[in-house]
């Protein structure tokens, strides 16, 4: 237990300022950080024809020429196919003193998972309590941390593959927790109305959201497994939609909080 306590104190003192761009200006207007999930040697899930670090990266560098055409400051965590351990991608927004964090994936059932194919649709995830038995998406998405250099030491012993691990992740709550999940719930407001199917706002246990000192989201923009959802996200068409969604949430948040 006196373990476990001084692990939580450890991670709580994980530095808030850690490389990034320039913070110089970007906190005069309304700053967007776009997190691109995976890249370089972290493929993330894998479809039949493509990798979801390719399609995430795509999706954001569009989302991003979108959001600065209606005057909003972008940020990217990655703008190429390249490798950032989570909490550089969380120190950078706090560097930048962001309004918003988004990081773009795509979503994956099990290969073992009975009609896996066949399984659409898309869900936002905040920083939370997530239960134990839930943490499919949390185990899969915070797995890229072992792909760091000195990961325990970075995480202060933080183990992906440890369930311990996610009560420790659990109580560095994100203090905007209820501004990431009004925004969270705006996203998938906006997948709902382009058709798509609506998975809801789920809370977990995420390491690329811990830490946020501003309203922070995982969005899954579709199942990477299922067959059409890929061919979607692929095509030209689906990548604009999803990019349209997006942004309208930015948007709408950008406009609710007055700034």
């Amino acid at each position: 237990m006196i373990k476990s306590v001084f692990r939580i104190f450890l991670l709580l003192l994980l530095p808030q300022f850690i490389l990034g761009e320039s913070s110089e200006n970007l906190a005069a207007g309304f700053t967007v950080v776009i997190d691109a999930g995976h890249g370089a040697h972290d493929s993330g899930a894998l479809g039949k024809n493509s990798k979801e670090k390719d399609l995430a990266l795509k999706i954001a560098l569009k989302l991003r020429d979108k959001l600065k055409a209606n005057g909003v400051k972008v940020v990217m965590t990655r703008s190429t196919d390249k490798f950032l351990p989570l909490y550089e991608r969380i120190g950078l927004a706090n560097k930048v003193k962001a309004d918003l964090f988004i990081s773009i994936h795509c979503n994956s059932m099990p290969l073992n998972k009975r009609n896996r194919a066949s399984i659409r649709g898309t869900e936002t995830f905040v920083s939370g309590f997530g239960r134990l038995d839930e943490q499919d998406i949390a185990l899969r998405e915070n797995a890229s941390i072992l792909l760091e250099k000195d990961y325990k030491k970075n995480y202060a012993g933080y183990d992906p593959k440890d369930p311990e691990s996610y009560i420790i992740l659990s109580l560095m709550k994100n203090a905007f927790r209820t501004q990431s999940i009004q925004f969270a719930s705006l996203i998938q407001k906006e997948y709902k109305k382009s058709g798509r199917i609506d998975r809801g706002v789920h809370e977990k246990s995420l390491a690329v959201l811990a830490r946020a000192a501003m309203p922070a989201v995982l969005t899954e923009v579709g199942f990477i497994s299922s067959p059409a959802e890929e061919q979607y996200m692929r095509s030209a068409a689906g990548q604009n939609e999803i990019v349209t969604d997006l942004s309208n949430a930015v948007l709408a948040y950008k406009k609710s909080v007055k700034k």
